[in-house]
């Protein structure tokens, strides 16, 4: 029996997955993988016996990937499958950046009691509460990957003009936009040509605080900004400083501080952009199954700490070792083994590399043997 521990409510579609020979739990013992969706695995002690988390979503500031690494542990997560569900809920931040909605509902409530009078205090008051339509308006996407590409074609579907800059977008990720959307290589000409900014950029060193006092004085007066990305990626003091002069018209986040609520101008949403039931299935099935697939043959595919690696699914005996990205390592693995491989693949990222080997009959001592080579990290024997 594989122990798979859940650490948050996980879509029974997404656990159905794994199939006969799998036991579920949020305190089973022994995990052999993790899947987890917003709780903190930072604070908890990894078993010796788990060789992967999946996390339920895109996001992994909630898993220790450095030390994850470190044991040999594979990390994945599940790009693209909650990108439908952000990508409707910026487009309502579109409108209730313009729009004034929030607030106008707000102040209807306060009309409650008035009787007869509710009429026309409507019609006095909704004046405080207009706004621009965004159609022709200019909306421009930091960051173009599964979500940001979505806004995209949405946004350019309702008439805006859409300008995308990301200096790592795939080809892939090109051919599936509307032709109407223009791609720039500089953030500077994108501030400079939005009336709505949109953050889709991943949460970097280089990217915290992007959205600064230097970046806000390169874009248009009364720029409203859409951040469904992540907090950090704004400076909030120069954000709020923007919001009493003007220079920023309104600020929609699905990340609500202390500091942002109460403020005119800001619309904060609860943390809602993956919230749909679609979107949760979609997460914990593709978390199932690449989690299973690395289980059973070795496979990695969406990881953020391994390299992609394709594996047939057949195999007699399968030898794989995660391990430091140093030269000659993966020739003392093959000399290890002691008997020539079916097939041999060695992938690296950064510094880490993964080493995959068939043979035909299984090695005697192989994995002890491999696993005593300094640089390596963990060693699995499959079949």
């Amino acid at each position: 029996m594989t122990n798979i521990q859940t650490l948050n409510k996980i879509a029974v579609c997404g656990l159905s997955q794994f199939g006969e020979g799998y036991a579920f739990g949020d305190a089973i013992a022994s995990p052999a993988a993790i899947l987890v969706r917003s709780a903190s695995l930072h604070e908890l002690p990894l078993d010796p016996a788990t060789l992967a988390i999946a996390r339920a979503g895109a996001g992994v500031n909630n898993v220790p990937v450095e030390s994850c690494t470190a044991q040999g542990v594979v990390v994945f997560n599940t790009p693209g499958a909650n990108a439908n569900a952000v990508k409707e809920l910026v487009v309502a931040a579109l409108f209730l950046s313009s729009r004034k909605v929030a607030e106008a509902l707000t102040w209807c409530q306060t009309l409650k009691g008035k009787g007869d009078e509710v009429g026309k205090l409507v019609e006095k008051g909704k004046g405080a509460f207009g706004g621009p339509e965004i159609a022709g308006k200019t909306l421009g996407l930091v960051g173009m990957g599964a979500i940001g590409g979505l806004v995209a074609n949405a946004a350019a579907a309702l008439g805006m003009q859409v300008v995308g800059f990301d200096p790592y977008i795939s080809e892939a990720a090109k051919a599936q936009l509307d032709p109407r959307v223009e791609l720039t290589g500089s953030r500077e000409e994108l501030l400079a040509k939005s009336d709505y900014i949109s953050l889709h950029a991943p949460l970097t060193p280089e990217t915290k605080g992007s959205i600064n006092a230097a970046a806000l004085a390169q874009s248009r007066d009364g720029v409203r900004i859409l951040n469904f990305s992540r907090a950090d990626l704004v400076n909030s003091t120069d954000l709020l400083a923007a919001l009493t002069s003007g220079k920023v018209a309104a600020y929609v986040t699905d990340f609500p501080t202390d500091d942002l609520l109460g403020v005119p101008g800001v619309t904060a949403i609860p943390h809602l952009g993956a919230s749909t039931p679609e979107s949760e299935d979609n997460c914990a099935v593709m978390a199932a199954q690449q989690t299973k697939d690395f289980l059973e043959t070795g496979a990695i595919k969406n990881s953020v700490n391994l390299p992609a690696t394709q594996l047939p699914a057949a195999f007699a005996t399968r030898v794989t070792v995660i391990h430091k990205a140093q030269e000659g390592l993966p020739e003392a693995i093959l000399a290890t083994l002691g008997a020539a491989p079916v097939a041999f693949v060695t992938n690296t990222r950064a510094a880490v590399a993964y080493t995959v080997a068939d043979l035909a009959a299984p090695a005697a001592d192989a994995a002890a043997k491999i696993a005593a080579l300094d640089g390596v990290l963990r060693v699995r024997v499959l079949g």
